[in-house]
């Protein structure tokens, strides 16, 4: 299969794609952000506490 074919095939698909309209997709994009600050923030906490868990401990063990 050639470039060209396969680029007019996507082009093809992609006019056949039934988008979202712009009422749903804007709160849709909304909740995903949201969703994905809110795990960002719980990630960085564990990595904090990791963190600080692993100096506790290599300051026990150094002495």
């Amino acid at each position: 299969m050639g470039l060209k074919k396969f680029s007019s095939e996507v082009v093809k698909e992609g006019k056949r794609v039934r988008w979202p309209k712009r009422d749903v997709l804007i709160p849709s994009i909304i909740v995903v952000v949201i969703i994905a600050v809110f795990f960002s923030i719980i990630l960085f906490l564990e990595d904090l506490a990791g963190n600080s868990l692993l100096e506790a401990l290599k300051s026990t063990f150094n002495g």
